[in-house]
């Protein structure tokens, strides 16, 4: 690849289980995912993939720079990506690329660009731009609406944050090859779905419903069931709240969220195939986190199961598309750390000496890549106090060291439901004994929770007042006019409608057939 356009498809909240082409083993889900399927047939499929941090702004920041949350001051859903970090965005963008992000990217404070040279669409206001349903309801942001409420989306599809981040990002892709042809480019697509609210259109609700939906893979218990942790994640999302009936409809919901935005993406792909701006384009699909979807009798994310740390990474490149190189799933565990030592590695551009991530090139060429630890963290006590904690995965196992809680351990190959804490358990093989201990000195070595809160309090405490945004109340989805202005996208039509009139029928005359 001679210098190779880069596609980057970001979601949000996206099971590493549901994929169709996972619908086939005990781990997936049977979901529709065409788009990504045929992504993965033509790509490398990282099938053990970890994101750093599993909340929405932690991830994101730690995936932009390359860094460890810790390193990067990855704290919480307000934390402000601090400016002098160089981000994958601005180190193509040194090397020459053209470089857009089109959509979410869930920033906190001023520093919304993130290395980006354009952002003609987002939630450029510092508060995340989901679209919440336009029902007059004033609990609509609260916990309990994000399962009650699931079902078909009362917002035309056309206004819907999927398709806007489509049609932006065609627009970009064309408006840049047409203005500057010679320079490759880097976009960002960024969607909201799957995240709540789980709505999606009428016809994926109803093809669910007649298809049926699955209980969730792993039910409630297990060793880690009663752990400090995962009881304060229960109550913290009001888990308990959330009866079999609507678990089951909420789960309907996210599953159509997912073959949404799976047809969304493709209907993107398409055109940009059409245009041929594919060509020499590589092709990236990942998310910030996974989803629970009521697996251990929880929803949501911030935990260290699975369910809500392992996400999808797929990988295209044009020879892969074009049967001129090989096509084969990595199941290595990686990091989404790694996404920007590889992409720079793929477009030629320099990487700083501290990053966190290395560069998965070899595997995209077929080459087997080391087994090293991956990481996950949550170091804020969400869950109460003492509950921070470091994951570690390498090889078959996970180990899960907390502040001032027991740790956890687990066997994944055999165990993939995470039930048995190998650290509790009886007599343990002398294989697992010593690759836990592995781990658990990997752990013990690697994070200091008390030299953390300096760093969270002494270092990046000032952030949010020093970048605090001055842009009035917004939904957080603003159009960047040609012009330089900053509008509202969604006020207007989606929460505060003029209505002229109260139906069709009362203003209209229909002629009799």
């Amino acid at each position: 690849m001679n210098r190779p356009n880069v596609l980057f498809l970001l979601s949000d909240e996206h099971s590493f289980r549901f994929l169709g082409a996972r619908s086939g083993s005990p781990e997936g889900e049977p979901v529709l995912t065409p788009t990504f399927d045929s992504l993965i047939a033509r790509g490398t499929h990282f099938t053990d993939a970890y994101c750093q941090m599993p909340l929405c702004t932690p991830s994101r920041i730690s995936l932009l720079t390359g860094l460890e949350p810790r390193a990067c001051g990855a704290w919480m859903n307000e934390s402000v990506l601090r400016p002098e970090l160089p981000t994958v965005a601005s180190l193509l963008g040194d090397a020459g690329y053209r470089t857009a992000l089109i959509g979410k990217m869930h920033l906190g404070g001023t520093a919304q660009f993130a290395g980006f040279q354009s952002r003609p669409y987002g939630d450029l206001t510092g508060k995340t731009g989901h679209q919440w349903e336009p029902i007059d309801d004033p609990d609509r942001h609260t916990m309990r609406v994000r399962t009650a409420k699931a079902g078909v989306t009362g917002i035309p599809e056309s206004l819907l944050q999927e398709q806007v981040v489509a049609q932006e990002t065609v627009a970009w892709v064309r408006e840049q090859e047409a203005s500057d042809p010679d320079s490759p480019w880097f976009a960002c697509a960024s969607f909201s779905r799957p995240h709540f609210p789980l709505t999606a259109p009428k016809r994926w609700i109803e093809h669910y419903r007649r298809a049926g939906i699955t209980e969730p893979k792993v039910a409630a218990g297990g060793d880690a069931y009663d752990h400090p942790m995962s009881v304060g994640m229960r109550t913290g999302f009001q888990a308990d709240a959330i009866d079999h009936d609507e678990m089951m409809n909420a789960r309907l919901g996210y599953f159509a969220c997912v073959s949404y935005l799976d047809e969304v993406v493709g209907d993107l792909l398409e055109r940009l195939e059409r245009s041929g701006s594919l060509r020499n384009t590589v092709i990236v699909y990942t998310t910030d986190h996974g989803e629970m979807a009521g697996e251990h009798g929880v929803w949501w994310k911030n935990g260290w199961y699975d369910a809500c740390t392992r996400v999808p990474l797929i990988v295209s490149t044009p020879g892969q598309r074009t049967g001129d190189a090989p096509v084969h799933p990595c199941s290595t565990p990686v990091g989404l750390v790694d996404l920007l030592p590889t992409l720079c590695g793929l477009a030629g551009a320099e990487v700083p000496p501290d990053m966190s991530g290395r560069d998965l090139g070899r595997a995209l060429s077929g080459e087997p890549i080391d087994d090293v630890p991956v990481t996950c963290d949550v170091l804020y006590p969400r869950w109460g106090a003492g509950t921070e904690f470091r994951m570690v995965r390498h090889g078959d196992f996970k180990y899960v060291r907390f502040r001032d809680c027991p740790p956890l351990a687990f066997d994944l190959k055999r165990d993939p439901g995470e039930q048995t804490n190998l650290l509790t358990a009886p007599d343990p093989k002398p294989d697992t004994r010593s690759a836990i201990e592995e781990l658990e000195r990997y752990a013990a070595q690697s994070i200091e929770f008390d030299a953390v809160d300096s760093e969270r309090i002494g270092r990046d405490g000032d952030l949010e007042r020093l970048y605090r945004s001055s842009l009035p109340p917004a939904t957080g989805n603003l159009y960047v006019f040609p012009s330089g202005e900053l509008v509202n996208a969604d006020d207007v039509m989606l929460y505060d409608w003029a209505v002229v009139a109260q139906s069709t029928e009362a203003v209209m005359t229909r002629i009799p057939r």
